[in-house]
């Protein structure tokens, strides 16, 4: 974890410096140039390119996690940045242990899915067997119906990662039914009974508010 490659994008050099020196004492190496890096962190208020096309290009050769820096933060915003290729966002003025925090989050080997031989997806304590198409909780089996293995399948595929709820509503419902977002609702608190510990209290399957959800360990 210690070794990442972050690559900070900013036009204010005492955002930049700071970040640097931060990271940096947290083990990572934080680069400036365009060397293919492990993490991203994108102001997007660049004064001489809007943010946006930066994620736009940069998905159309590359999968590096990349983490903005925003003042916008309206929630139409966010699942803006997040559905153009964004893995997560920090609206500022924010904490550096938040960032780095979520660095972290985005760098950690969550997700381990192996050959056609092992077709496993483990995100902490949960994993979800692609070939069967069932799922564990700390080694126990869980019941599934078809829409929650579909849902936890999405979430255990970009761990970590905020997916938004117009993107899981078209993958488990379908264009016609984006707007039905209670489905989507009902099934998540179908999931928390059968994975938390507390379903009132999540820990795992979070809700990012207006936005959508996000799993963790």
């Amino acid at each position: 974890m210690g070794s990442a490659t972050i690559l900070v994008i900013d036009d204010e050099l005492h955002i930049r410096q700071f970040l640097r020196a931060a990271f940096e004492f947290e083990g990572f190496t934080v680069q400036a140039t365009l060397k293919l890096p492990d993490l991203i962190i994108l102001d997007l208020g660049l004064p001489d390119r809007d943010g946006s096309s930066i994620i736009t290009r940069l998905r159309s050769w590359s999968n590096t996690p990349i983490i903005v820096l925003t003042v916008r933060s309206t929630e139409r915003e966010k699942v803006r940045l997040l559905e153009l290729g964004a893995d997560d966002y920090v609206v500022k003025p924010f904490g550096i242990g938040e960032l780095i925090a979520r660095a972290h989050t985005m760098l950690r080997p969550r997700v381990a899915t192996t050959s056609a031989n092992d077709p496993v997806v483990r995100v902490g304590p949960l994993e979800i067997n692609l070939a069967t198409r069932s799922g564990t909780i700390d080694g126990k089996g869980l019941v599934l119906g078809p829409k929650e293995y579909l849902v936890l399948e999405i979430l255990a595929q970009h761990a970590g990662k905020v997916v938004t709820r117009q993107q899981i509503m078209k993958q488990v419902w379908g264009g016609p039914h984006l707007d039905d977002t209670h489905y989507l609702r009902i099934v998540v608190r179908k999931l928390r009974k059968k994975i938390e510990v507390d379903p009132t209290r999540p820990r795992i399957l979070l809700t990012e508010l207006g936005i959508g959800y996000r799993l963790v360990q």
